[in-house]
């Protein structure tokens, strides 16, 4: 045995019956023969135990045998090669020991899975004729849904003879309502009524998508075991998804024995991929219809299923129609340059668009009230603490109290909301009122279970009788029209908030640009208004110094300091215009040598003259740059320079030049063994006109800012690692 093979469990009630995997219930129902074969060697590997009374052969003989023993080469063959060939496999009558059974097959991954029926009456295909017929005529002329529902009932009733024929109808939370019905005349009437999700369990559902057509033909019947129970070809048990003779959950035959069932037939109703609901015949005694009957049903019930997806699509359209031409209505509205809240609330109402009571208006703290709402205390708290935490773009709920308690105060305006997000905390939201209802259910839904003494578990409700309740706190349900519609107006509100705002940004940077050109204008003007009278000031103290220097006495003092002054006015007024230039300038990259870059500003700097003792080393072959080459000129300028000037005061000055790698970036590298910088101040030091050296050295406090700006231009960095007294090493990359 498999030890991770998914066994039917031995234990069923209704604790587990969610959980129960009905599709490898392990049995067969005992009118035919679930046979299973690998499809390599056609050898039977597993069958049902009641071959003997079927077919008059012992299932112990049969396993491991060829399936021509049972079926004839003929067949086998045939079966084969339809089976390698990927063929749809058609339905075989065939006889075994005089009897005569339809074979229906069914391709599982390694295995053929077939069922053997017995084929006691005759089909007529005049009569299937006929049915197939009238469905089509009778169910094209029903005029709504609810007509169609009573037309399906009605011609099962007529074709199959159930003693009670109901078409059953899910609603969001897979609650079923049995909205047509056809029955013997002194049955009690179940029209109206309703049954908890609980009574067609999930795998149920998921099974009817698979095998839409589903018989039991004796509810009290014996079901027959598979063996052996797992596959000898998988090592799992068998799955009989596809079989019509796969045997009954024991919770579901205890339910229909409860509702007094002796057979049942019941079809799937698919409308666009979903289960929309059933038709459901229940007969008093045991009943069998044969394959080609089932299939008759199996047509009415997809032709009844495209009539409904047919209705619905067409009702669909025309309410989408409607609320389409509101929305384009609302957009015309909201694309002029009114506020967005006057826009939504003028001759075309946002509360138009969809039926509701009223709505609401949240936009930048602003709030504002359409129709029948909560006050705005409880709106506002509906949007802070309920609807700000949800993620969702778009939310709905018609029982808005089950999530947010608060809401049973004003249920009657709010019991449903539909909200679209339009940005952070901003909303539209539609409300509708609560709408109060009487539900009839088939048994108190409350009580899903009981107790059985005698069979030591819990089995299902054995009551089905009318029991009302009252629904409060209920809104009438949200559509996907609505949501359709809803979303739509979302994208068309966003798209018009970012184009204002991109107008907005336009506006305002055409202002900066013009605002800057300004500026930059007013730099050049003001620094050449300023340099004329300062370098005249300059050249006025040097004819003093030079021609009246002896006869100033102690003012030759005041002519030295004041001298001085005048060359920082003028450094700061050239770093002020070189500061000015990079902001306004625009980048233009290349490829160049670092190496001859700096080669070219050590020229520049006639290091030998003016820093005599300095010690320079320059890294041979450093990796070439791409950017603005005049930019990082500046950059290099500025901290081969720094690097000079707050080394001089060593008695031995040095400086070096280089690059490395880091974290696959080329890093480059001025080190210095001059005064340092202290950790608090290795930040603050790239910021405009900030020295932390003293009087001591010339600056005007703006390269450092320059050297960052031109980092930031190239999307690069620059960051400094130094100690008071022992030097200092910038680091950059770009």
């Amino acid at each position: 045995m498999s030890l991770d093979a998914q066994l039917y469990p031995d234990k069923i009630d209704i604790s587990n019956c969610e959980l129960e995997p009905i599709h490898i219930i392990g049995k067969s129902q005992s009118h035919g023969v679930i046979l299973a074969c690998s499809s390599q060697k056609m050898e039977i590997t597993q069958c049902s135990e009641n071959t003997l009374e079927v077919f008059s052969l012992p299932h112990e003989d049969l396993k491991g045998e060829p399936l021509s023993v049972l079926i004839g080469e003929e067949q086998e063959t045939k079966l084969k090669n339809g089976f390698l060939k990927g063929e749809a496999l058609l339905p075989e009558e065939i006889k075994i020991k005089g009897k005569s059974f339809l074979m229906l097959s069914h391709i599982l991954e390694a295995q053929l899975l077939l069922d053997f029926e017995p084929l006691e009456n005759q089909y007529d295909p005049v009569t299937f004729q006929r049915q197939l017929t009238r469905i089509l005529n009778n169910l094209r002329s029903a005029g709504t849904v609810e007509g169609l529902c009573r037309e399906a009932a009605a011609l099962t009733w007529d074709f199959f003879d159930y003693h009670r024929i109901m078409v059953y109808r899910f609603d969001k939370e897979w609650n079923g309502e049995v909205v047509a019905e056809e029955k013997e005349e002194e049955a009690e009437s179940w029209l109206g009524l309703r049954y908890p999700a609980s009574d067609i369990p999930a795998q149920s559902r998921e099974l009817f998508l698979k095998n839409r057509v589903r018989i039991i033909a004796d509810v009290n019947d014996n079901p027959v075991p598979i063996t052996p129970q797992l596959s000898p070809v998988t090592g799992q048990p068998l799955d009989l998804s596809e079989s019509g003779l796969r045997g009954v959950s024991p919770i579901h035959i205890e339910y229909l024995q409860n509702m007094g069932v002796g057979a049942s037939l019941t079809a799937a109703i698919v409308v666009n991929g979903k289960l929309w609901g059933l038709i459901t015949c229940h007969h008093n005694s045991a009943k069998f219809l044969n394959y080609y009957q089932r299939e008759s049903f199996r047509f009415l019930a997809q032709m009844f299923s495209n009539e409904i997806a047919l209705r619905e699509t067409n009702s669909f359209l025309e309410k989408t129609s409607i609320s389409e031409e509101i929305r384009e209505k609302l957009v015309v509205q909201i694309n002029n340059k009114k506020p967005l809240l006057e826009t939504l609330t003028s001759k075309v109402k946002f509360t138009d668009l969809v039926a509701c009571g009223g709505g609401a208006l949240f936009f930048n703290g602003e709030l504002l009230l359409q129709g029948n709402t909560p006050s705005e205390a409880e709106v506002n708290s509906l949007i802070d603490v309920y609807l700000s935490k949800i993620k969702k773009g778009v939310f709905y709920t018609s029982k808005l109290s089950e999530d947010f308690p608060e809401a049973e105060t004003y249920k009657k305006t709010a019991s449903g909301i539909l909200s679209i997000r339009i940005s952070e905390n901003n909303f539209i939201i539609w409300f509708r009122p609560e709408v109060l209802q009487t539900v009839e259910w088939g048994g108190n839904p409350e009580k899903k279970m009981s107790y059985n003494e005698e069979k030591q578990r819990l089995s299902p409700r054995k009551s089905f009788e009318k029991w009302s309740q009252l629904l409060t706190g209920t809104s009438r349900e949200w559509e996907n029209h609505d949501l359709n519609v809803v979303k739509a107006l979302q994208e068309n509100v966003r798209f018009v908030i970012l184009e204002k705002q991109r107008n907005k940004i336009k506006n305002l940077n055409a202002r900066l640009m013009k605002a800057n050109e300004e500026l930059e204008l007013f730099s050049y003007g003001l620094s050449h208004d300023l340099r004329a009278p300062i370098r005249g000031i300059s050249g006025y103290l040097k004819i003093l110094q030079e021609d009246f220097g002896k006869k100033l006495g102690e003012g030759k003092q005041f002519v030295d300091t004041t001298l001085g002054l005048t060359e920082k006015m003028d450094l700061l007024i050239d770093d002020i215009l070189s500061y000015s230039r990079l902001n306004s300038g625009e980048i233009q990259k290349n490829n160049f040598s670092v190496n001859l870059l700096v080669a070219e500003i050590l020229e520049v700097f006639n290091v030998k003259m003016n820093y005599p003792k300095a010690s320079i080393r320059v890294q041979d072959d450093m990796p070439e740059a791409f950017g603005d080459r005049r930019m990082l000129f500046q950059l290099w300028a500025n901290l081969i320079n720094n690097a000079l000037k707050y080394s001089s005061a060593n008695e031995e000055p040095q400086v070096e030049i280089g690059a490395v790698r880091k974290e696959d970036k080329i890093v480059y590298f001025v080190k210095d063994n001059g005064i340092g910088i202290a950790p608090g101040f290795q930040e603050k030091i790239f910021e405009t006109f900030t020295r932390l050296a003293g009087e001591k050295f010339k600056g005007s406090g703006i390269g450092l800012a320059i050297v960052k700006l031109v980092t930031e231009k190239h999307e690069g960095e620059i960051w400094v690692e130094s100690e008071p007294g022992n030097g200092a090493i910038f680091y950059f990359y770009i």
